[in-house]
């Protein structure tokens, strides 16, 4: 897994490169000293994987990520400020390290990212097993796709529902239908997001899944009769 560090401290680079060293299949093949630099570099440089710092002059790690948007590197951030950790899982980065850094926090956020680099195939056709990872709590948990019946926006957090029981993360709808693939899934409200091979029965403004009548915008029934080839 080929890393970038990003960081305006030499002396916390020189630490991060050593911790880095310990693990065999992490390769750092660049080193940023501020988040511009860095952005410019991330145009002609493919990496896997970004350490980086928050707090630098001219643009701070988190406006990094932003500008980076969808398609992007994992990201671990590396900050001496907690304060920033909210913020940072809002942009679903992988972890959150606090300095100074323990070598067991640094090499668990390592297998983390190396999990999800493993099995994230957002850029290719998914298949029946395949899975999201969700935060919950503060816990990365892996959610397999076939498994999700659909998601439900409650103010600033999504729920979303599988069979046994649902999942609240602090996140938007709109970020959730990105992150689900199309083939499989399908707005049909403002507030759901619904697995069509889930849904049970459509009866006038609501459809049933699992059992649940959820309600079916006017604006998206022209999309949801032609998805489920209602004659």
């Amino acid at each position: 897994m080929k890393a970038m560090i990003i960081d305006d401290n030499k002396i916390a680079r020189t630490t991060i490169r050593q911790l880095a060293g310990k693990v065999a299949d992490l390769d750092v093949v660049a080193e940023c000293a501020d988040a511009l630099a860095a952005y410019d570099l991330l145009r002609t440089q493919a990496v896997d994987l970004l350490l980086l710092d928050i707090e630098m002059p001219g643009m701070s790690g988190l406006e990094l990520t932003k500008n980076l948007g969808g398609n992007r590197p994992l990201i671990v951030f590396i900050s001496s400020k907690r304060e920033y950790a909210v913020d940072a899982f809002d942009l679903n980065v992988v972890d959150y390290l606090v300095k100074p850094v323990m070598t067991i926090r640094f090499l668990q956020a390592i297998d983390r990212a190396k999990e999800i680099r493993e099995c994230n195939n957002e850029e290719v056709k998914l298949k029946e097993d395949e899975f999201i990872f969700i935060r919950d709590s503060n816990i990365v948990r892996r959610l397999r796709l076939d498994n999700i019946l659909y998601a439900e926006a409650m103010g600033d957090y999504v729920k979303l529902y599988t069979t046994e029981r649902f999942y609240a993360i602090h996140t938007t709808l709109r970020t959730v239908e990105e992150r689900l693939p199309v083939s499989r899934f399908l707005r049909v409200h403002r507030s759901y997001v619904v697995a069509v091979n889930k849904i049970d029965t459509i009866d006038g403004g609501a459809l049933v899944v699992n059992g649940k009548p959820l309600p079916v915008a006017d604006a998206y029934r022209a999309a949801l009769n032609k998805r489920m080839n209602i004659l």
